[in-house]
């Protein structure tokens, strides 16, 4: 009986240390995903609230640097390089700290992002970007504090926060039309070089289509015919002569040769002037 009564106590003793009572955070934390332009944008911050305190001038003194939030570093993430005040930001993650004012506030983008609140020795080289932007006074309380993106156009938006009476925002673009253009140049411009070469060259190793592949090498040799490439042309002449086309494809290998020669890659070299012999122009 006694065994089975130190049992049963030992059971609840671990029980009790291994129960955990969960409860609210004080400051609870919050994600917020936004997509501008084609840049996926968040910010991972926690969230305090006023609970009766004067915050900016008190609770956040005026000329000192803040975290910007509560708990672990506020982080902002950019899926591309952003722009803030001029200055690049690399795709990535960052530290957001400020320095609240009556007027301005001063906002920093730190590439050193795990920190539990303010960096104990402050680096300027960490500092990716920084700006200065303008505060407002809101005609409302807000309890909890918040962030936001909004002014969402396709090339950018602000970066906001808003807590107390007090409202700021950071203005930041992203290179959307940068990589629209691109992307249409690519789509409208159709196959490059060496999307036709490549093409042609995997047609030709596998027994596909070989008119395709030799349209496909032809257009690719008309693109560099200022700049010709002997290893193109050893591709062409292969394919004219499976396609049955002997004569250009001599003149193919002839022109390779020589561009092989003067490039001084042997091997190269040889296979042109085996196939040369193969086909009877040596």
């Amino acid at each position: 009986m006694k065994k089975v009564l130190l049992l049963l106590m030992t059971c609840v003793t671990i029980y009790s240390v291994q129960a955990q009572i969960e409860t609210p955070q004080p400051s609870p934390s919050a994600k917020l995903e936004q997509k501008v332009g084609l840049t996926d944008v968040t910010i991972e911050y926690s969230r305090p609230g006023v609970k009766g305190r004067k915050v900016f001038g008190g609770l956040v003194p005026y000329g000192e640097m803040w975290r910007t939030g509560a708990n672990k570093n506020t982080i902002v993430t950019f899926s591309t390089d952003a722009t803030v005040d001029g200055q690049t930001l690399k795709a990535g993650s960052y530290a957001i700290f400020t320095k609240p004012g009556k007027e301005t506030w001063d906002v920093y983008f730190y590439t050193d992002t795990e920190n539990w609140g303010t960096p104990q020795n402050w680096d300027d080289s960490k500092v990716a970007a920084k700006t200065n932007v303008k505060s407002y006074s809101v005609p409302f309380d807000v309890e909890t504090y918040a962030m936001d993106i909004n002014n969402i156009t396709n090339g950018g938006g602000h970066l906001e926060i808003i807590w107390e009476k007090t409202y700021v925002a950071v203005p930041f673009t992203v290179p959307t039309d940068d990589a629209v253009l691109k992307s249409i140049s690519n789509v409208m411009g159709g196959p490059g070089v060496n999307d036709y070469y490549s093409a042609a060259v995997y047609y030709l190793q596998e027994n596909k289509d070989i008119e395709k592949a030799r349209m496909w090498i032809d257009k690719a040799i008309d693109m560099t015919k200022s700049k010709p490439r002997f290893w193109m042309l050893r591709q062409q002449s292969l394919i004219h002569a499976k396609a049955g086309n002997t004569k250009s494809a001599i003149a193919a290998a002839k022109q390779s040769l020589e561009l092989a020669e003067k490039a001084g890659n042997k091997g190269y070299i040889k296979m042109n002037q085996d196939s040369l012999k193969e086909w009877g122009a040596l």
